[in-house]
């Protein structure tokens, strides 16, 4: 009896959907894989980066605190543009490979990129990044707050 009451329901859901949504979510979902493997070539994990962030902020300033551990200094770009931040960057890691078997690569190298929107406007101009035992740490004042003011109407 199981078995006749789920091909019932299959039955009316695929009547009430006009096809078996679960056919519909398995195409969608395959179709999704397979442009994502299309474009790593196969291999998902091997594109780009996007390190973790925490995003806070104070009365006057902005802090971003990002996870970035092996990379150095002179590989990260930070730039702000508005209410934008982006940091990128490129690991390289140089590898003597003579007389050395791996069996295991699991360390991350390659691009990476991140674009945060800020949740207010910044001082372009006062923005200092620092990057300490794995972490960069970003800080962006805040810009002076936009007065506001009233506007008469005239007839």
């Amino acid at each position: 009896m199981s078995k006749t009451l789920s091909k019932q329901k299959s039955r009316d859901l695929t009547s009430w959907f006009s096809r078996d949504p679960f056919a519909a979510l398995r195409e969608e979902m395959n179709d999704a894989l397979s442009r994502f493997t299309s474009e790593s070539n196969g291999d998902w994990l091997a594109g780009e980066h996007i390190p973790s962030i925490d995003l806070s902020e104070t009365g006057k300033e902005i802090e971003v605190k990002m996870n970035v551990p092996g990379v150095q200094p002179d590989e990260i770009e930070v730039e702000v543009s508005g209410n934008t931040l982006r940091v990128s960057g490129e690991h390289k890691e140089e590898r003597e490979e003579k007389g050395r078997k791996y069996h295991r690569t699991e360390r991350q190298t390659g691009y990476f990129s991140r674009t945060i929107a800020l949740p207010s406007a910044v001082s372009e101009d006062k923005v200092e990044a620092r990057c300490q035992n794995g972490t960069l740490t970003i800080t962006l004042p805040k810009a002076a707050a936009n007065s506001h003011k009233k506007i008469t109407v005239k007839s």
